[in-house]
Order: structure tokens, then C-alpha cells, then sequence
């Protein structure tokens, strides 16, 4: 299951529509852009309480990812445990992945 969710992360950063980290994430979240937030299961609690408030105020919903921010250094070419989804497919696809706990409710996202 994550490799198949780390595929799909790296296709998404190769199309250029997944922003990486906790200022770029914010301002993205914040101007609208971001269609689902998604946090590496290792961040710290501090940085998920701040982002999920962030969110809640901007109607963007949240998906925990069950990789940790090691396992997806290679796609992100740094370490970093916050990332923003810029389109709707690809958010689609990356919450269908995670475990239904984890994935964002339907009526959250972005029609």
C-alpha cells in the first residue's frame, strides 16, 4: 500500500502540482490553492495542530498519511512532513490510498 501512495505522491510532484512544506503549504492553503493538506505520520504534534487549524479555517481538509517523512524523502528530495495537493485528481487519488480513518470525509473536499 506505500509504495503504491509514494507513486502516486512522486507523479503528483512531478506534475508540479504538490507544494512542499509548512510556510509554502500555509500560504497555499491560504490563497486558496491547496485541495487537501496531507501530514507524514512522524511530524510533530505542534506543526499538526498548527496546520489543522490553518485548515479548518480555510475549509481544506486534512489526510494523515501512514508513511513517515523518511519514507517519502526521495520523492520530496528533502525532509519534510507537510504537503499541499493542487489538483483535484491527484487529491482524489492520494486520499483513496490512505486508510479510511485517515482520508479526508468526501463532503470536505473541494468540488
Amino acid at each position: 500500500m506505500n509504495s503504491k501512495l509514494i507513486s502516486a505522491i512522486s507523479l503528483c510532484r512531478k506534475a508540479g502540482k504538490l507544494k512542499m512544506g509548512f510556510d509554502v503549504v500555509k500560504e497555499e492553503v491560504k490563497y486558496g490553492n491547496a485541495d487537501v493538506v496531507l501530514l507524514c505520520s512522524d511530524l510533530s504534534e505542534r506543526s499538526q495542530q498548527q496546520m489543522q487549524y490553518i485548515c479548518q479555517e480555510n475549509q481544506v481538509p486534512v489526510a494523515r498519511l501512514p508513511v513517515t517523512m523518511e519514507e517519502l524523502w526521495s520523492v520530496a528530495g528533502r525532509k519534510c512532513g507537510i504537503f499541499a495537493v493542487e489538483d483535484r485528481g491527484f487529491c482524489k487519488m492520494i486520499c483513496s490510498l490512505c486508510s479510511p480513518e485517515d482520508n479526508p470525509q468526501d463532503s470536505k473536499m473541494k468540488k
